[in-house]
């Protein structure tokens, strides 16, 4: 099985030691090379570390040293949301809207054949898209 990441599970992963043990425990039994994220992501922790900056730049300077090894890691592994993405976002999002990013996130998953590993099974369970939650 291949993931798509969700930001909420990357954070998580971030904390070393901290992370939770759930996730820590499916991260060490997934193959590295099955872990796909998606340009949302990165642009969700862009925005986090931008907002940082603003009252820690010691802080900022850090986490944009973290993102620019995660992007130079993932380099063949990040998705792009192009036109059959924003078609399939379009689908997925009657009768009911989704919040943009996790339809968008289930729109790349579905397209690509992944399963969406994220704390946010509500949304992504409404998809039909295949999902796992790490964190239980």
């Amino acid at each position: 099985m291949n993931y798509l990441l969700d930001t909420n599970v990357v954070s998580e992963l971030r904390k070393g030691k901290r992370c939770d043990p759930n996730v820590a425990r499916w991260f060490s039994n997934v193959d590295e090379r099955a872990i796909f994220l998606s340009v949302l992501t990165i642009g969700e922790i862009r925005m986090g570390v931008d907002r940082i900056r603003r009252r820690d730049a010691r802080r900022a300077a850090s986490l944009n040293r973290w993102l620019k090894g995660l992007v130079d890691g993932f380099e063949d592994r990040i998705l792009h949301v192009d036109r059959d993405i924003a078609e399939e976002w379009g689908r997925l999002n009657v009768p009911d809207p989704l919040p943009v990013i996790h339809g968008l996130l289930a729109a790349t998953a579905k397209k690509h054949s992944l399963s969406v590993a994220t704390r946010n099974t509500r949304d992504i369970a409404r998809t039909g898209v295949d999902y796992v939650n790490p964190f239980a």
